[in-house]
């Protein structure tokens, strides 16, 4: 089980939720039914019904959701009773719901655990394999069982915590204990609340630090790209006004010396990783105009409209597949240039491009995930991730978080994307809702919620 340090953060926060729960124990003449529970997790991660404090102390919640934020992804956790105001059937769906956020959420009810997630931020498979990896083993404690789900499902949740969380507010009930209780009550919120704020300054300078070192990798990359594509420009050598020009021939030129400047702007404003996205399809579709324009001077029939070489964009369009294996890797058909397909027909290595890494020059596929977007505007997301298989980069282009932080929704799995993670679901329908199962019914078992049996309470 992976831990997190309890930061002096998460004490603050515990120790707030300890005065609340102290301060207002009879402040409401009801239970807290599902509708409270929504409340609070469009505020917080982690919601602990009251008569459930002693499964999941206010300082193992505090841990736990400053866990979870810390990630920056859209996943709630609510800890329940097993009453009937909570029936098992149906209740994931109705918190989803009754919360409107897209997500993925877990749910302790009473010793039993189920999780379900929207499709846009995780797959119900892999849903289904995170809850069912908890609850191998028999009966845990909530804090073990939750910290196992929520360290296994933060790096591979897609999309980013929802808005509402920035508040920093905490759900209270109505009524109080005196004047003097809500003034300390009011001062450790304050605190509480500085706190988070820095802590969450502090995440997003922090990604916008690896951001500008991820582009300024890339901006190596690109550079030599665009530099690339001018020479090529020059070595075409082709006039406007030269003989046998025609009308079609100067528009390619025009498409062609268009897709440079649009390149070089691109790049210059280019902010974060996802941005060079644009560049590389700018030069793959200027490239293949330079084809056709050599083609129609030299009066061959005209280029298909192919990816470019797989080893280095830079080669041009490609003029076939061919069977090629990664090191380690399973063999697959790539699209190559016709001096790359000649290599390897000789038994020989491709010309690949390579880019710099911790552990020096390697080719583009063993780099790190900033290159993905990079690679994606030249061969788009419908080829890449096959032509990626096994290799680093489609590893991580595969993997559901890749979107949130490169956005390369396109590359994981499924077309959906994240967009919406996080956000204010409008039309929801369960169908989109994806759960691990309910053990043929019921929460019991070893296929649904661990812990009961026969579906009861």
């Amino acid at each position: 089980m992976r831990t997190r340090p309890f930061t002096w953060v998460s004490a603050l926060a515990g120790l707030t939720l300890t005065l609340l729960l102290v301060l207002v124990p009879t402040a409401s003449a009801a239970d807290p039914d599902l509708s409270d529970a929504a409340a609070a997790l469009k505020q917080g991660p982690v919601y602990v019904h009251p008569s459930m404090a002693e499964e999941l102390t206010p300082g193992e919640a505090a841990v736990l959701a400053d866990r979870i934020e810390s990630a920056d992804k859209p996943l709630f956790v609510a800890v329940l009773p097993a009453t009937e105001e909570f029936a098992p059937d149906g209740l994931l769906e109705e918190l989803r719901a009754r919360t409107g956020i897209a997500g993925i959420y877990a749910v302790r009810l009473g010793e039993g655990f189920n999780a379900a997630a929207d499709s846009v931020v995780m797959p119900s498979a892999e849903v289904a394999r995170l809850s069912d990896a908890v609850k191998v083993g028999g009966p845990v404690d909530a804090a073990t069982q939750l910290d196992n789900f929520v360290g296994q499902a933060l790096p591979e949740a897609r999309g980013t915590a929802p808005a509402t969380w920035d508040s920093g507010a905490q759900p209270v009930g109505p009524g109080g204990s005196g004047a003097g209780a809500l003034i300390a009550l009011g001062v450790l919120a304050a605190a509480a609340g500085t706190a988070v704020l820095t802590v969450r300054t502090t995440r997003r300078r922090r990604k916008e630090a690896e951001d500008r070192a991820a582009l300024e990798k890339l901006r190596v990359v690109v550079d030599e790209d665009i530099t690339a594509y001018g020479e090529a420009l020059d070595r075409l050598d082709f006039h406007p006004a030269e003989k046998g020009a025609d009308d079609t021939m100067r528009a390619d030129y025009a498409h062609a010396l268009d897709a440079y400047e649009t390149a070089k702007d691109r790049m210059a404003a280019a902010e974060r990783p996802a941005d060079v996205r644009p560049v590389t399809e700018a030069l793959q579709d200027g490239r293949f105009s330079l084809a056709v324009l050599a083609a129609r001077r030299e009066g061959r029939p005209l280029p298909e409209r192919r990816a470019p070489c797989f080893f280095d964009p830079r080669h041009g369009p490609s003029v076939a597949d061919v069977a090629w294996a990664p090191t380690a890797g399973t063999e697959r058909e790539v699209p190559v240039c016709a001096a790359d397909r000649a290599r390897i027909a000789d038994g020989l290595d491709p010309d690949a491009r390579t880019v710099e890494t911790e552990s020096g020059r390697r080719p583009y596929w063993e780099a790190g995930p900033a290159y993905g977007p990079w690679a994606g505007g030249y061969f788009g997301g419908g080829i890449l991730p096959a032509l990626l298989m096994g290799t680093m980069l489609g590893h991580m282009l595969a993997a559901p978080a890749y979107a949130a932080d490169y956005g390369g929704g396109e590359f994981g799995a499924g077309e959906a994307g994240a967009d919406g993670a996080g956000d204010f679901g409008g039309d929801f329908g369960s169908s989109d809702f994806g759960s691990g199962g309910w053990g043929g019914g019921d929460w019991g078992g070893g296929g649904g919620f661990g812990g009961f049996d026969g579906g009861g309470f």
